[in-house]
């Protein structure tokens, strides 16, 4: 028997490309299957993982790179929570600390929209003292609807799952009670951050603090059930495993599936790896990790592996051009990527942690980048509808 044949390497080139078939045929690959393409190593196999990802993108969603016009509003860093990667959030009182206004808030809507922006993001720590007469929700719905009334043609991606469960555990209310409030106030979809990664081991290290993959999976799920669209996300690149990174996009693939099963109104309508960026988070984690930006390059094969994975699920994959840098997201987009994100005009976040990628994109950035890689472009809604 020849040496090629006995060769190990040979065999797992067989046994990738016959995943790699079976993906492009539009079937289903495994657990094990995504992990094996994950962790390869050969700059050829890795070749032909993205070229399968590419293929999938546009046999899945077409050609076309969509993008939205929206402002990311951070309306407080104030924070009960302490997670070992963030940058942002500050104690009541300290230096750098900030709440804003429903005032200021209203002003910084009315600036997106004089930009043409359809889609307002919103999220911010976890303040205790967010209130209006002692009731979180209170003050949640107040400025939701200050903000719909003034600007009802405004699509309003709002809260996470891990803010839905503060508002819940602060105003001793259910879940669906949170999601329902929010919802009939205006809230239009869920941002689907606060999912890190969807291990418990890998959270009690990076944000012990925070709700456990359960219940991160159960209001997602419990959202789906009542009609509000969530997106989703994974915080990459820092203590976990491929294996664990697996694992969450099964969770997402699962979740998805059980709103197809049980036919909830709504699903996870996108996917966006948010690659760690560590040059100003807490040292602990920072030194763990042992870097401070993202290796693209272990991004770019994750992004692959998720859209072969997931793709069939989740249709819309999108790339973080603030953690990336719009060259890198633009290189996504040739992995597996369908979508460019939003303008943003604003980005505190990962700013803070020390990005590099900017808080501000113009529409003509974002389509001079999709035009650079031959590729037609459209605005589209929160909801991928084609503007």
């Amino acid at each position: 028997m020849s040496e090629i044949a006995t060769s190990p390497i040979a065999s797992d080139v067989n046994t990738i490309e016959g995943i790699l078939d079976r993906a492009l045929q539009g079937g289903d690959i495994s657990t094990a299957d995504a992990l094996l393409l994950l962790t390869q190593t050969d700059p050829a196999i890795i070749e032909q993982i993205r070229v399968t990802a590419d293929k999938l993108r546009q046999q899945q969603v077409g050609d076309t790179v969509t993008y939205v016009i929206n402002r990311n509003i951070n309306f407080t860093n104030i924070c009960e929570q302490h997670c070992s990667f963030c940058a942002f959030r500050r104690d009541e009182g300290t230096e750098g600390a900030f709440w804003l206004s429903t005032e200021q808030i209203l002003a910084k809507a009315a600036a997106a929209v004089e930009l043409a922006a359809t889609e307002i993001c919103m999220q911010g720590g976890l303040h205790p003292g967010a209130k209006i007469g002692g009731r979180s929700l209170t003050y949640y719905v107040e400025l939701i609807t200050a903000i719909k009334t003034t600007f009802p043609q405004l699509h309003l991606h709002a809260f996470s799952p891990q803010e839905v469960e503060f508002i819940a555990r602060q105003d001793g209310l259910s879940y669906a009670d949170v999601i329902i409030a929010l919802q009939q106030a205006g809230v239009g979809s869920m941002p689907g951050t606060a999912a890190e990664v969807l291990d418990d081991a890998v959270r009690r290290v990076i944000c012990p603090e925070k709700i456990d993959s359960a219940t991160w999976i159960e209001i997602v799920t419990a959202a789906h059930q009542l009609g509000m669209p969530t997106t989703s996300t994974m915080l990459a690149g820092h203590i976990e495993t491929p294996s664990q990174q697996i694992a969450h996009f099964d969770r997402l693939k699962q979740i998805q599936l059980q709103a197809i099963d049980t036919r909830s109104p709504t699903r996870i309508t996108e996917f966006i790896i948010l690659p760690f960026v560590g040059e100003s988070a807490p040292a602990p984690l920072r030194s763990r990790v042992g870097r401070d930006q993202p290796i693209l390059a272990d991004n770019l094969l994750l992004t692959a592996v998720a859209r072969i994975f997931l793709g069939n699920y989740i249709p819309n994959h999108q790339p973080s051009w603030v953690k990336l840098g719009l060259e890198g997201a633009k290189t996504a987009l040739t992995w597996g990527c369908n979508d460019l994100g939003g303008t943003l005009m604003e980005e505190h976040i990962t700013t803070m942690a020390g990005a590099k990628g900017g808080t501000c994109l113009s529409v003509a950035d974002l389509q001079g980048a999709i035009r650079s890689i031959d590729r037609n472009y459209c605005q589209r809604s929160t909801l991928y509808e084609l503007i």
